[in-house]
């Protein structure tokens, strides 16, 4: 891996991206440019997740995908559109050096989970707002995710809301529409890029109807996604296994498959997979 340092997006490093760049090697032809995955932990907007930080980010990377952690504004500073303003920031970074960190600019997928899956299904609606890239400095082409990964999302503001994400991303707020603007799945177009959604039926903090709601909004605008609900499992499993675990109850087989699933989609959708004209013999022979 190379030698990568944080990256503050604001001066006093409140806000930063982490990156976690694979090396390359002529025995991996694809290491050249790989596909990339942002991860935005969950929190509700008032705190950042560990175990939805770094652990998720070195479970793409042993599929071979670069990856980053973005490490975005929260609490007082969580306002909407401000968390959005951040991520777009960071896909610049991405993009702008993008040849320095052997990463497809291309080829850019995001993963949220809870809040984070709110910020996530943002961008995703909103990449192209006038008025958000004005704000965040970043044009329409840098901000532009390729892909959403959305783990029991924070999606809507109505009746199946959860209340705590929603409060604090329109706290300070005064204008009426702003509820509406925080309802993703209304928000929805052709411009929204292919997703893979996941959660559980007994999400007693997230109903499931946040990821219902997208799903449908997707399905109504043409464009592809994957959808797995599970019966059984609580609210912020992310990897669900030990890894990430801290009980039993989040040490969860089935929701884990998430990852593996994710993974192997993303692979088909960017076609990162094995050159079959590829000859390793002239490449083992040319490192040595």
């Amino acid at each position: 891996m190379l030698d990568t340092k944080r990256v503050n997006i604001t001066a006093d490093g409140r806000v930063s991206l982490s990156p976690y760049i694979l090396d390359k090697s002529p025995e991996m032809p694809l290491s050249d440019l790989r596909p990339a995955v942002v991860v935005i932990p969950g929190g509700g907007y008032q705190a950042l997740s560990d175990r939805e930080g770094e652990p998720i980010a070195m479970a793409f990377a042993a599929m071979g995908f670069n990856t980053f952690v973005l490490r975005y504004s929260i609490g007082e500073y969580a306002a909407f559109p401000n968390p959005l303003v951040d991520l777009m920031k960071a896909m610049k970074i991405i993009h702008d050096r993008a040849a320095e960190w052997n990463t497809n600019p291309d080829k850019i997928s995001v993963v949220g989970f809870s809040a984070g899956g709110h910020l996530v299904a943002s961008l995703g609606v909103y990449w192209n707002n006038e008025e958000i890239l004005k704000t965040a400095g970043v044009k329409a082409e840098e901000a532009k995710p390729n892909a959403l990964i959305l783990c029991y999302p924070v999606i809507t503001s109505g009746n199946k809301k959860e209340p705590g994400t929603i409060a604090t991303a329109a706290k300070g707020h005064e204008e009426p529409d702003i509820f509406d603007k925080l309802s993703l799945e209304k928000h929805v177009g052709p411009h929204t890029p292919p997703c893979y959604i996941c959660h559980t039926f007994f999400d007693s903090v997230v109903p499931v109807e946040n990821s219902l709601l997208f799903a449908n909004a997707l399905a109504a605008n043409n464009v592809a996604f994957e959808l797995h609900i599970t019966q059984d499992g609580v609210h912020g499993l992310a990897l669900g296994d030990h890894v990430t675990s801290i009980g039993p109850l989040l040490h969860n087989k089935e929701f884990s498959a998430w990852v593996k699933g994710s993974g192997e989609w993303m692979k088909k959708l960017f076609e990162f997979r094995c050159l079959p004209d590829y000859d390793y013999e002239t490449a083992i022979r040319r490192k040595r």
